[in-house]
């Protein structure tokens, strides 16, 4: 397999900001991974690292550590990426929400539909794009999935796939978006949903379409502006909204620490400020990065915990950044140029 970056192998005396950062709160989420990897080790990504040779570093972190520096020193040996690094932001949105429909709560949570399929090489039809990896399955074979205007305009009434229902359709985009959301229900009870599968069409931001509009400048696209543009035009909404065809089903997810984040794409609950996204298909989620991002101000030991399919490439990745208005504050304004530095380990290197 062809290697996805060249790796520059460095010590880690070579990191400048590495001793400087607080490793326990990135051990921590470590370990969650090690517990999880007990249960189903994680698909190998396309530079080559295994859950196997995780495995050391998830059999120590588990019985615990006294130094967690010492720890990552220990397990692992860092590797510059050499290619082009860029980060962005995510979090969970907190929302109320409410389990029936009402006049106010009109637009639903759904889950995922009986005939929605995974496509594999197995099922896969020969004319199709090579990236779709879902469709519908229909008595004359699978065909494409409804888009987001069509679901939106009722193709999956009377299923019964609701979860419950939200007051403001940006919110609702936005949670898709995003992967997961809380949300508290309007008896005062609250719920985690998580992604469960997606309609198979390709994602098409509406930031890319209101700048190719020349409705905001390139440059200051940002969640925020977005969501003004939305709030300054609500007859124009769905309008943008339904040229990303891309729609996300959820399933619930308790986590029970409130403190954590939600559980994504590696089934471990996340943790602020160290889980990160990457590229499923060249990371393996567990392996630990430090990146460094000057114009933030970032400089930080992460973990791979989750994917989306807006990142892309060696050296992109997506931080977490929490629960709530505040962090979305935050994630929706991160668009920084970045290194990465893979913490590969000693059994692979």
């Amino acid at each position: 397999m062809e290697t996805p970056a060249t790796l520059e192998f460095l010590s880690f005396d070579d990191i400048a900001n590495w001793r400087r950062d607080d490793h326990r709160a990135a051990f921590e989420a470590f370990r969650r991974s090690a517990f999880r990897n007990l249960e189903k080790p994680s698909k190998t990504g396309a530079f080559g690292i295994s859950a196997a040779d995780l495995e050391p570093a998830f059999a120590a972190a588990r019985n615990g550590v006294d130094d967690a520096r010492t720890f990552f020193e220990r397990h692992f040996r860092p590797a510059r990426i050499v290619a082009d690094g860029f980060v962005t932001g995510f979090y969970e949105p907190i929302v109320e929400a409410s389990p029936v429909s009402t006049q106010r709560f009109r637009h639903p949570i759904l889950s995922r539909p009986a005939d929605l399929v995974d496509i594999d090489a197995e099922n896969h039809p020969v004319d199709w794009d090579a990236g779709i990896a879902f469709g519908r399955q229909t008595t004359e074979g699978i065909v494409p999935f409804f888009d987001r205007g069509e679901i939106e305009r009722g193709a999956l009434d009377g299923r019964g796939l609701e979860m419950a229902w939200l007051a403001d359709k940006v919110d609702l985009f936005f949670i898709h978006v995003q992967g997961a959301a809380r949300l508290v229900m309007t008896d005062g009870s609250e719920r985690r949903v998580t992604y469960a599968a997606k309609s198979g069409h390709s994602f098409s931001g509406p930031g890319k379409i209101l700048a190719e509009r020349g409705e905001i400048p390139l440059k200051d696209v940002t969640m925020q502006s977005i969501r003004a543009w939305f709030a300054a035009n609500p007859a124009r909404i769905d309008e943008v909204l339904w040229q990303n065809r891309s729609y996300i089903f959820f399933k619930d997810a308790p986590v029970d620490d409130p403190a954590l984040g939600p559980i994504a794409a590696a089934k471990v609950p996340l943790t602020a400020g160290r889980s990160l996204a990457v590229d499923r298909n060249l990371h393996t989620f567990a392996t630990p990065f430090f990146v460094e991002a000057p114009q933030m101000e970032f400089a930080r030991l992460m973990i791979a915990q989750d994917t989306g399919s807006a990142i892309i490439g060696p050296a992109r990745g997506d931080i977490f950044c929490g629960s709530g208005d505040a962090a979305g504050d935050v994630a929706g304004v991160i668009k920084h140029r970045a290194k990465f530095f893979m913490l590969v380990p000693e059994r692979h290197a």
